[in-house]
């Protein structure tokens, strides 16, 4: 009878220590960042008809088609990644950077600025060559570091024909040169200098301290 008893009381108890204790109100993850508004698509620059023979237009169209499908200008133009683009600097890299580690468990994630993919030749890839190109498209692999791009979408892209990966190349020959320069990649534990987002929708608040 005694067990009966205790079995009985034990739920009272339990309950009673429940309403004596304090709960305190989940952390926000988030909560040194802030929601932007990204641009997920952005018309691709025209191609300069100087800049490719007459026998090219059909290929430097496709690879305009591609850039604009696979959605390059989003991260690759000034102010899109915080919803307000740069036309003036379509396709010539992002002063923007995006985490490529998470803050969640670290305040100073590493972060990566999507470079300049025009033909400038001191900023962009002017002086890259054509397999050089192909490698950071369809393995994320940079043109020095020989390593893969910490962002890069690099894996959707393997699949690509060798025909769309030349005609991108050949439109990203032929559109206007930016000159503009992006930040150096920042690691792990460093401090930023330039504004980044992280997954792309938040923007950190670091700058701001």
């Amino acid at each position: 009878m005694r067990i009966n008893n205790l079995a009985l009381l034990l739920p009272l108890f339990l309950a009673s220590c429940a309403t004596d204790t304090v709960t305190e109100p989940p952390s926000d993850p988030l909560q040194d960042y802030e929601e932007v508004d990204v641009v997920t698509v952005l018309d691709a620059p025209e191609a300069e008809p100087g800049k490719y023979a007459p026998e090219q237009l059909h290929q430097v169209r496709r690879g305009e088609y591609l850039v604009e499908l696979l959605g390059c200008g989003a991260c690759h133009t000034d102010g899109a990644l915080e919803g307000v683009p740069d036309f003036d600097k379509a396709l010539g890299g992002s002063s923007i950077g995006i985490a490529f580690s998470s803050p969640l468990g670290n305040a100073r994630p590493g972060i990566v600025f999507p470079p300049n993919l025009t033909p400038d030749e001191e900023t962009g890839m002017g002086l890259w060559t054509d397999s050089q190109i192909e490698n950071a498209i369809r393995v994320g692999v940079g043109r020095h570091s020989g390593r893969r791009i910490a962002v890069m979408p690099w894996q959707g892209y393997t699949k690509m024909t060798r025909e769309d990966i030349t005609a991108i190349v050949a439109y990203l020959r032929s559109i206007p040169a930016v000159r503009h320069e992006v930040p150096d990649e920042v690691l792990p534990g460093e401090m930023s200098d330039d504004p980044f987002v992280y997954f792309g929708v938040y923007r950190s608040r670091q700058l701001e301290d």
